[in-house]
This record gives C-alpha cells, structure tokens and sequence, in this order.
C-alpha cells in the first residue's frame, strides 16, 4: 500500500478536504457498531454510533461521543443516564434503522435493562449515570458509570470499517 500525510497548522480550521482526508484516516480504526439509547420524556431513543470506549474498571466507566448537533445530545442531558448495546453481526438492519434511515418494518426491538431501552439480542449491553460531560470540539463525551451490564459471547459483533459495516472471517 501506499502512505499518504497530511499535516496541519495548529489554529487553522480543517479545509473539507483535510476532514475528509482526517475522517478516512480514523475509519481506518475498526471498530465495533452501537446503539446508543436513553429513555426522556417518556419515550425511548436511540442512535447508532461507533465512538464508545470501556475507561475503567473500577469504578466501571464507560464513555461514549456525540455530536453537538445530534438530538440525542440533550436528551442524555436531561436524563442523566444513557446505555449502549454492543450489535451482533448481520444486525445491519438495525445500525442503519437507528443511523437516520428508520425501518417501518422493525418493531419491538428493545428490552428494558435498569430502566433503560437496548437493543434485544445484542451482544452485550450497559446501563450507565453519566459522571462527566466534556466538551471536545463538535462532539460531547459523556462519562457513565456502569450500574447494570447483560452479554452474549456466542455470537460474532458487527464491525465498521472504512465506512462500511462488515463481520469477522470465521475463524473458529
């Protein structure tokens, strides 16, 4: 393969290409696919999301990032509380039902865990109090602190990689 660099002046605003060529490289970071749910105003939300982190195991914390200009921002501010549930491969679907493209077709989609909506047959999944709020540039981090957790180890997780949803070679 081929390196490409790029490097930035400290003050300067990213020009689109710089986002875009900075966007590229952290897709190069595999991740894991989220959905990350808090329940407000007596209805559930949820949104898909691959910037979560575990940050301690004791106390167990948990972070999780969210664009300012996301809804579910203030929402996870009034409430206080936000969980995160781990998808299973081929849960696709779902990623994308809670990443702004709804599925008419997809109900009953949550259990409830320490009050809380996740995702039935996730992986794994985590309650959580927020703790810290930090404000990093376009995004919040919310800090939680874990107070109830469920998982599944027998299943495979859906990744993301390169903007793409994707699944392990079966190694097993």
């Amino acid at each position: 393969g081929h390196m490409r660099g790029l490097f930035m002046q400290a003050e300067d605003h990213m020009s689109q290409l710089e986002q875009r060529m900075f966007r590229d490289a952290c897709g190069l970071f595999a991740t894991g696919v989220n959905v990350l749910t808090t329940h407000w105003d007596g209805h559930d939300h949820g949104m898909t999301a691959n910037a979560f982190m575990s940050i301690s195991l004791d106390p167990p914390l948990i972070a999780i990032s969210i664009a300012e200009k996301a809804r579910m921002l203030g929402k996870i501010q009034a409430s206080g509380r936000f969980a995160v549930s781990v998808l299973a491969s081929g849960k696709d679907k779902i990623a994308w039902h809670f990443a702004g493209k709804p599925n008419p077709e997809l109900h009953g989609l949550f259990d409830s865990l320490d009050g809380l909506p996740v995702v039935r047959g996730a992986l794994a999944t985590f309650s959580a109090e927020v703790r810290d709020e930090i404000l990093a540039g376009d995004h919040t981090i919310f800090v939680g602190h874990v107070r109830a957790l469920n998982w599944d180890s027998n299943a495979d997780p859906l990744l993301f990689f390169k903007g793409k949803f994707g699944a392990l070679e079966d190694t097993r």
